[in-house]
């Protein structure tokens, strides 16, 4: 107490100053308008820069929750785009169900071999198999090779070995998508017909005859065409939508019919044979 009283004494001057001070700012900002407006404006402005730093402060911490939550809804627009049936025959069930989608990220990413791989943090706890496929939001990533319990391996299109039916975009003209290890910006369109109208900028998607990927999946964009050594095909070059070496998050897809169409396909054969 003695203390506060010695600060008292100390400072008696200074505190008189602040005191009346005070008490004359209060009268001015009172009496007119002009400085009771300028005060209330700064106030205002010092009040709302609290609040939206502390918003954006807030929204930084729920960027990641928000992403998430982005993801899901993604993943579910997905399912029901590829699930989409538009036929005049009645839907069931059965026809209605016919994919699954799966989100995740990439965890390893190769685009500088001949067969480049690339690492997923699902697996087989996610229901995640062999020969499903792998997308992104701009298009087709490959097809999964090999899985454990919380990852799997997926083929990149960017492996000599890949093989995927696909067609230019509004049209029943389809051949085989493969790479020929040039350029991880670009694959090959081949088995084309010469007699198939061709455009630069033409836009490549995957075609019915996949088992793995739902039709229509976007791939890319005609580069440049030329006829092969046969001159009776189109050798295409698609430049593709997906950056291959900036990729994160992904979809992987289930045919669920896939099974049932392979059987019957073998049966057919075997029975042919």
């Amino acid at each position: 107490m003695q203390q506060i009283i010695n600060f008292l004494i100390r400072y008696k001057t200074f505190l008189l100053y602040a005191f009346l001070l005070f008490i004359a700012l209060v009268f001015t900002f009172q009496s007119h308008s002009y400085h009771q407006s300028k005060f209330l404006n700064s106030a205002n402005y010092f009040s709302g820069s609290i609040y939206e730093m502390s918003t954006n402060i807030t929204s930084y911490f729920k960027l990641r929750e928000e992403n998430r939550d982005l993801l899901r809804e993604n993943e579910l627009l997905r399912f029901q785009l590829y699930n989409k049936q538009e036929s005049v025959i009645p839907i069931t069930d059965s026809l209605l169900n016919s994919y699954t989608v799966v989100q995740g990220s990439i965890v390893k990413n190769s685009f500088s071999d001949q067969r480049n791989y690339i690492t997923i943090n699902k697996g087989s706890l996610d229901s995640v198999k062999q020969d499903m496929g792998v997308i992104t939001d701009k298009g087709i990533l490959g097809i999964i090779e090999n899985t454990s319990n919380n990852y799997a391996t997926v083929q990149s299109i960017l492996n000599e070995k890949s093989n995927i039916n696909a067609k230019i975009k509004n049209s029943n003209h389809f051949g085989s998508l493969v790479w020929n290890t040039k350029d991880y910006n670009t694959v090959q369109l081949v088995d084309i017909p010469r007699l198939v109208p061709l455009t630069i900028g033409d836009t490549i998607v995957t075609g019915a005859m996949s088992s793995i990927f739902p039709e229509n999946i976007p791939i890319g964009t005609i580069q440049k065409f030329d006829l092969d050594t046969s001159k009776s095909f189109y050798f295409i070059d698609v430049a593709l939508f997906n950056d291959m070496t900036n990729l994160k998050n992904i979809y992987v897809i289930q045919n669920l019919n896939k099974e049932e169409v392979l059987e019957l396909e073998t049966e057919t054969q075997t029975a042919n044979d």
